[in-house]
C-alpha cells in the first residue's frame, strides 16, 4: 500500500473513533524518517489507547502491521511506526508540550476535506 493511501486510511480510522485535531503531514521532502505523519489527540488516556488499538486492529485485519509501537503503557503519546507513515496519538497536554506541528512547520498538510465523517456531516 502506498504511504499516502495508508496515511489517509489511518486518518479515517482515527476519525471514526472520534480523534481530535486530526492532521496528516507530508514530510517526505524534509526527512528520510517517513513520508507522512498522522497526528491526533484523544480526550483521555483511555481514549488515546483505544485509538491506537483501533488503528492496529483495523490495519491488522488487512495484513498491515506496525514495525514498532512505543508509549503504549504511558498512554500520553503513542507512536506507531508503519514505515512510510508514523502515527502520533497524544493526550492533549503532551501534544501541546511536544508541539510537532510547530517543529515540522515546513511539512505540507494533506487536505482531508471530504474524507472525514465530521466534515461530511457539516456539509
Amino acid at each position: 500500500m502506498e504511504s499516502k493511501e495508508l496515511a489517509i486510511r489511518i486518518a479515517k480510522i482515527l476519525d471514526k473513533k472520534k480523534a481530535e485535531g486530526l492532521k496528516v503531514l507530508s514530510i517526505r521532502d524534509l526527512t528520510v524518517l517517513a513520508d507522512y505523519f498522522v497526528i491526533a489527540s484523544g480526550t483521555s488516556s483511555t481514549h488515546v489507547r483505544s485509538l491506537a488499538d483501533e488503528v492496529e486492529f483495523q490495519l491488522g485485519q488487512q495484513g498491515v502491521e506496525p514495525q514498532r509501537v512505543e508509549g503504549y503503557e504511558a498512554r500520553n503519546w503513542i507512536l506507531m511506526d508503519y514505515g512510510g507513515v508514523i502515527v502520533h496519538i497524544f493526550y492533549p497536554e503532551a501534544r501541546s508540550y511536544y508541539d510537532l506541528e510547530h517543529l515540522w512547520a515546513d511539512a505540507q498538510p494533506v487536505d482531508l476535506s471530504g474524507l472525514l465523517e465530521e466534515e461530511a456531516a457539516e456539509e
